[in-house]
């Protein structure tokens, strides 16, 4: 598939990649969300290597919290980013699963991102909205330190 072919590219290129995994309100309501994000993974990592895995960084964005100011509690966010972890142990092995980067998104913001943050297996946030302000980036760049 031609989509493919352009991401084995990147990573043949030497490229780091980031893949986006979250689910919607109505699949969070409906308790769907290690489900959603399990297909996600697996399609979006379709043809990537173990090797080419630390080229890799996943972010859980839930779609529901993009843009809304909505973020997940950090307990949420943990157990999500546990399911992601879980996952790539059972596509990848636990090694690559322990050291595969995955970031929070979803509204991140300075007066969140310390918590979100300090959640075990939450590797920094992929942030959005709050880049384009200078001194609210800047309280996420303190928290995050």
């Amino acid at each position: 598939d031609p989509k493919w072919q352009g991401r084995a590219g990147a990573h043949n290129a030497g490229f780091l990649c980031n893949l986006c995994v979250g689910e919607t309100l109505q699949q969070r309501e409906a308790g769907q969300t290690d489900a959603v994000n399990e297909g996600q993974l697996r399609a979006g990592l379709k043809g990537v290597s173990a090797q080419q895995m630390s080229r890799v960084v996943i972010a859980y964005e839930p779609v529901w919290a993009i843009g809304t100011g909505k973020t997940a509690t950090p307990d949420d966010a943990r157990l999500a980013h546990g399911g992601i972890r879980s996952v790539l142990a059972a596509m990848y092995g636990k090694e690559v699963s322990l050291h595969t980067r995955i970031q929070y998104g979803g509204s991140v913001k300075a007066s969140n991102a310390r918590e979100l943050f300090s959640q075990p297996g939450i590797n920094g946030g992929l942030i959005g909205g709050a880049s384009l302000k200078a001194e609210e980036f800047c309280g996420i760049v303190r928290a995050a330190s």
